[in-house]
């Protein structure tokens, strides 16, 4: 019995097909990426253009993380439920406490001359301070100037913040800014 020889199978076109399938799979197959924290560095300055501003003790509202991730807060241990009331407190400060941010006179446009606040938090961290807690602390802080200018909003405009239009949303960015010093990690003792 003869044997035929046997044929080569031509692998050019299998190439060709891996190459067609490997750009389909990219060109397709969407990547989840992650997003980073939305904050917007201020402009860089001059060094000549810098002015010394006094910042009051009164206008600060300290805010620590230690490396066990425990919250100090003007002096005293807090949980991070209670953080966003006392920070819109100190930012609002109704009662006009001594305690709490002072407040400064400033022509907006649609509110006129209105007292806003001097206030600052300044947020510390240690070095061993969790990724996750950092988070939750500044989620916090942002969050309770986000409720202030909503509430400002519905009271003003009748709507919330996120519907106002430009203008509008700036003119309550002045009244309420969103002012957080985020201070180089430090090692603290315990």
């Amino acid at each position: 019995m003869a044997r035929r020889p046997l044929q080569e199978i031509n692998a050019g076109s299998m190439a060709d097909i891996a190459f067609l399938l490997l750009i389909f799979f990219l060109v397709t197959t969407t990547m989840d990426t992650n997003k980073g924290m939305m904050r917007q560095l201020p402009p860089i300055v001059p060094p000549e253009e810098i002015k010394d501003t006094d910042v009051r003790e009164r206008d600060v509202f300290v805010v620590l993380i230690n490396r066990a991730d425990q919250l100090l807060v003007e002096g005293s241990r807090m949980e991070i439920s209670e953080l966003r009331e006392k920070t819109k407190e100190f930012f609002d400060n109704p009662t006009n406490n001594p305690n709490l941010s002072d407040r400064k006179s400033k022509e907006i446009e649609f509110f006129g001359t209105v007292d806003v606040s001097k206030g600052v938090v300044s947020l510390q961290n240690d070095r061993g301070t969790s990724y996750d807690k950092y988070i939750a602390v500044q989620n916090e802080l942002v969050a309770a100037v986000n409720e202030l200018r909503n509430d400002l909003s519905k009271r003003k405009f009748g709507k919330p913040f996120d519907d106002l239009d430009e203008p509008q949303q700036d003119a309550v960015q002045k009244y309420y800014p969103l002012a957080i010093s985020e201070a180089e990690p430090k090692t603290y003792s315990k």
